[in-house]
């Protein structure tokens, strides 16, 4: 793939299957049990067996290998295993792997996993106690000296420059945390199911680092999600309706550093997410217009506008204003702030819902989604659409 030219994968694979534990603050079973439920869940759902399983793809901040996982899970001889850089930014790029070793033919059967135990266990949102030494990680040692030692913190710096150079207020991103508890509310399978917000519910909820509340800020779950990608041409004799990979792509930017790149020219959107959109719309053909639901990566409030910034959906600083008037879904299974934190896995599991039209929040006849992965670090993004 170049990122200066259309690449050849769309098409070639699809989604036919996807799996999810429940969501919640202490699973009380260990993060293999987890994956591996995922996995089966995932698997029943395409129509297909552990046998029928040759590739296995997850991150690499992931206690469960994937051979570990092949093991527990029943599956056999692998030909292709692969881990993805960078936290929330692999979720799109692990079903991007799949895709290129299913077109391929390394493989023919392959599941995308990731499961944690992020409250009850190991908490993201902790930041950097206990960090084994890294040429990564020396960057932060400009940042730690100073308080910066959480995302929250870290996102708290783009967030504010932000705002700054476009004249608006903490209020401006109230609108995604509404839309996605709007959506929450409506999902029995969210966090927050039952539970929408209103915008003075988030102007009122507690600072954590400012210009973030509370409300700005994703949840920290337990569970586990697993995605399996097999060929367009196997996808169409099974059960489920596929959706079909129209484009994926990985993206780093210039000054790029994982959180941190707060040496760039402008601490004000996203080039990184900048790099996949140009390739996904490059790649398929696309334009803004054509999407007919955004899963938007949504760890923090702020990364959502950039985001919609970076892939033309409106100007610099109306990410707000576009977010607040519905001209686009978002976020119809409530996102990582009301669903759940899955590192962004679940998200791809909603797109595949509104492609096949069993959403608890279903758009009419949506026929393409936009899903991206984490933002402040190399990243991800994928268009998935209906078949045919």
């Amino acid at each position: 793939m170049s990122i200066r030219r259309r690449d050849e994968l769309g098409g070639r694979a699809a989604v036919v299957g996807i799996g999810a534990t429940e969501f919640s603050k202490d699973s009380g079973r260990s993060e293999l049990k987890l994956a591996v439920e995922a996995v089966h869940a995932a698997l029943d759902d395409a129509g297909l067996s552990p046998a029928d399983v040759d590739g296995l793809v997850t991150f690499t901040m992931d206690t469960s290998p994937e051979i570990t996982v092949a093991q527990a899970a029943g599956i056999g001889e692998l030909s292709f295993f692969s881990r993805v850089h960078y936290g929330g930014g692999a979720a799109c790029a692990t079903v991007q792997q799949a895709a290129l070793a299913v077109a391929t033919g390394i493989a023919e059967v392959v599941v995308c996993y990731r499961a944690f135990n992020e409250r009850s266990g190991r908490r993201f949102g902790a930041g950097v106690q206990q960090r084994e030494p890294s040429a990564e990680g020396a960057a932060l040692g400009w940042n730690l000296p100073f308080g910066l030692l959480t995302p929250a913190s870290w996102v708290a710096m783009a967030a504010q420059r932000y705002l700054h150079t476009y004249g608006l207020t903490p209020e401006a991103f109230g609108h995604v945390a509404v839309t996605d508890r709007r959506h929450a509310a409506r999902n029995p399978a969210a966090y927050f199911y039952g539970k929408p917000i209103t915008l003075d519910e988030h102007a009122a909820s507690r600072w954590i680092v400012e210009p973030l509340r509370l409300l700005d800020c994703c949840q920290e779950t337990d569970g586990g999600q697993a995605i399996v990608v097999t060929s367009a041409e196997r996808a169409r004799d099974l059960p489920q309706r596929p959706a079909v990979v129209v484009a994926a792509a990985q993206g780093a930017g210039r000054a790029q550093e994982q959180m941190t790149s707060f040496y760039r020219d402008d601490l004000t959107g996203l080039p990184e997410m900048g790099v996949v959109a140009q390739q996904l719309w490059r790649t398929s053909g696309l334009v803004p217009q054509d999407i007919d639901v955004g899963i938007i990566y949504d760890h923090f409030t702020p990364f959502v506008l950039m985001q919609l910034e970076e892939f033309g959906f409106c100007g610099p600083g109306e990410g707000a204003e576009f977010v607040a008037a519905d001209a686009l879904p978002l976020n119809t299974h409530g996102g990582q702030l009301g669903e759940a934190y899955l590192h962004g896995m679940n998200g791809i599991a909603e797109a595949v819902r509104q492609i096949r039209g069993t959403s608890v929040n279903q758009i009419p006849d949506a026929a393409r989604a936009l899903v991206t992965a984490g933002t402040g670090v190399p990243t991800s993004g994928l268009i998935l659409g209906a078949d045919g």
